[in-house]
């Protein structure tokens, strides 16, 4: 709404985006952070302090897909391949390591080559540069 725009100023910036920075899922936080806008000014101190509402949500969620893709050592495509489409608490996501069902099994396999394989090629990459550097 033109409203919205005309309170939002370079200093603040929308509900979803101080989510992301804070690594929070935006619908479990408080009415009054996702009715936004947050300042800069307001999002420092949230890092800097954070109330009993934002530690509870790091520390037991519900969690982002990239936070809980990251705690399974997964992709967020593998999660979606593996049926998880909401976000998770920290709960769900130690039941799920526990359990560890085939595709989680196959999935962290996947994310592992896929890690090796970048490391291969970042190392390569430097290897180039390195022989570039000292022929030159």
């Amino acid at each position: 709404s033109p409203e919205y725009s005309r309170r939002m100023s370079s200093q603040s910036m929308k509900p979803v985006t101080a989510a992301k920075k804070l690594d929070v899922y935006l619908p479990a936080t408080p009415a009054q952070f996702q009715q936004g806008p947050v300042t800069r000014a307001e999002l420092t101190a949230l890092q800097a302090d954070p109330p009993q509402w934002l530690r509870d949500l790091r520390t037991q969620g519900p969690h982002p897909k990239n936070l809980v893709a990251a705690k399974l050592g997964v992709s967020i495509a593998g999660l979606l391949r593996g049926g998880i489409t909401d976000a998770l608490t920290t709960e769900q996501i130690a039941g799920l390591l526990a359990e560890m069902p085939e595709w989680l099994s196959a999935e962290r396999a996947t994310q592992s080559q896929v890690r090796r394989d970048e490391r291969r090629v970042k190392s390569l990459h430097s290897d180039r540069r390195q022989s570039r550097d000292t022929d030159g």
